[in-house]
């Protein structure tokens, strides 16, 4: 299978990148190094006619949720507004490719407990900018297969994280403040909010949904990708504390904290299992050690050639 993958060299679309090449298929990854703007919607209909590929994965676009209280209206604009340009590009293809649009679990808001976990048909209640903007790129994807017949697939994603995850999520700039302390002899992690709770899953377990769901998934169908389980903040932060070389403490810090936080997220992932037979395989604490491993490999000072 040919595919294109937006978003290629981000924490998720290098991870897809080498999984889709182990199972066969031909990928050609852009990003916006090398790559058309999300807003050049010319470019990207120029870039999907050339590249002809038989399958996409739309995972570029902006992922920072606390930063999208600063600049909504870049938020709208890369996630909305490029996922248009990305489906309009493939409606007019030549090749007429199915489509992943990669959208996330904050598209659900805040969801009594009663009601948890969350199946495809809960309401979509979004209190950040970027989940707004992650509401219109879904719907959009719902207009251009029900509009053009576009065979689109929406993955709604929950949290997920592993090693190559940049500090501005919580559990690499968890893991990030650990080894720094291995290295001075500090004992405080300073955390954010603990209180919320969370469905994790291994990033290499949710870029293999995301080729189950190219191969199986039903066009104009929304898939929730996730494991099921939420777990707070604080416990995942005190699993990685407990990893240290040495004993640390979590000590709360208000600079960290977001203007607005959705108290507990779990999702059903009932529907992709019966789909595609997925399931997650890596527990979450060797994806906890995988990151603080990479953390310590790069405070590592390069070995001196003799």
């Amino acid at each position: 299978m040919r595919v294109l993958v937006t978003g290629a060299a981000g924490f998720v679309g290098r991870h897809l990148s080498a999984y889709l090449e182990a199972q066969g298929d031909v990928v050609v990854g852009v990003d916006r190094s090398d790559g058309p703007d999300l807003g050049d919607g010319a470019g990207w209909a120029s870039l999907v006619e050339r590249v002809a590929p038989d399958a996409v994965y739309h995972l570029g676009g902006w992922s920072d949720v606390g930063a999208s209280w600063d600049d909504p209206a870049a938020a709208f604009r890369v996630n909305a507004e490029g996922t248009l340009h990305v489906l309009q590009a493939c409606v007019g293809s030549g090749s007429r490719p199915k489509v992943l649009v990669v959208s996330s679990a904050d598209v659900y808001g805040q969801v009594a407990p009663e009601r948890l976990p969350i199946g495809e048909g809960a309401e979509l209640c979004p209190i950040t900018p970027y989940a707004a903007s992650k509401v219109a790129a879904d719907y959009l994807g719902v207009q251009a297969h029900r509009g053009y017949g576009l065979e689109v697939v929406r993955a709604r994603a929950f949290n997920h994280l592993g090693p190559g995850q940049t500090a501005r999520f919580v559990a690499p700039a968890i893991a990030a403040r650990i080894v720094a302390n291995e290295a001075t002899g500090a004992d405080v992690v300073p955390v954010g909010n603990v209180t919320p709770r969370r469905d994790f899953t291994d990033v290499r377990d949710v870029v293999r949904a995301y080729r189950a769901l190219i191969v199986d998934g039903v066009p104009g169908e929304a898939y929730n990708v996730c494991s099921g389980v939420d777990l707070a903040i604080g416990e995942l932060a005190e699993r990685l504390v407990g990893l240290a070389v040495a004993p640390m403490r979590l000590v709360p810090d208000p600079d960290l904290q977001r203007p607005v936080e959705t108290p507990v997220l779990r999702g059903d992932n009932t529907k992709l299992r019966a789909a595609t037979g997925w399931a997650p395989e890596i527990d979450l604490d060797t994806t906890l050690a995988d990151i603080l491993d990479e953390h310590r490999r790069a405070r590592r000072p390069a070995s001196s050639t003799p």
